[in-house]
């Protein structure tokens, strides 16, 4: 009987030390003066809209919203960030506020709810949610993180000044 619970244990241990780590969520708390990465905006302004991104450092940098976070993560060797060091991606889900993947969620755009500084990728946790909204206030479209290229972000920044 022992050698069995010995045997259990230790492909509990086994797998336990190769299972991929958990991402942890962004720090709620941030100081009045942190301000966006990419426009300078100060972030604390904008709870609703904060998004984040982790880097393998464990440093985390803060965006007013998820337009100014694709920015950055679709670009960041302009800001001297090697693409493979954005560890983690942290966006607010619209309708809850939960923090959520930013890499596994579905975003609107084209609708008529503006983030911080105009058009803005409005995300949501899941596809259901993202086609209530999407209906509810005429959005055009939904997309992945990995459909959406630098070329849409700038699309979106054209003509758009801080609020």
């Amino acid at each position: 009987m022992k050698r069995w619970c010995w045997r259990i244990c230790l492909v509990v241990f086994f797998v336990a030390g190769f299972a991929p780590t958990a991402l942890s969520k962004p720090d709620q708390s941030l100081a009045a003066t942190t301000r966006c990465q990419t426009c300078g905006m100060f972030v604390a302004k904008y709870p609703n809209w904060i998004s984040v991104i982790v880097l393998e450092d464990n440093t985390s940098l803060y965006f007013d919203g998820v337009k100014d976070l694709m920015v950055f993560a679709l670009n960041s060797s302009y800001y001297g960030v090697a693409p493979e060091n954005l560890r983690e991606i942290w966006v607010k889900d619209y309708y809850s506020l939960d923090w959520i993947d930013g890499r596994q969620c579905f975003y609107v755009v084209g609708s008529d709810v503006y983030g911080p500084m105009g058009h803005d990728f409005i995300p949501f946790a899941t596809k259901k949610a993202a086609l209530n909204f999407q209906q509810d206030h005429h959005g055009t479209e939904i997309l992945t993180f990995s459909s959406i290229s630098i070329q849409r972000v700038e699309s979106m920044r054209v003509g758009q000044t801080m609020r």
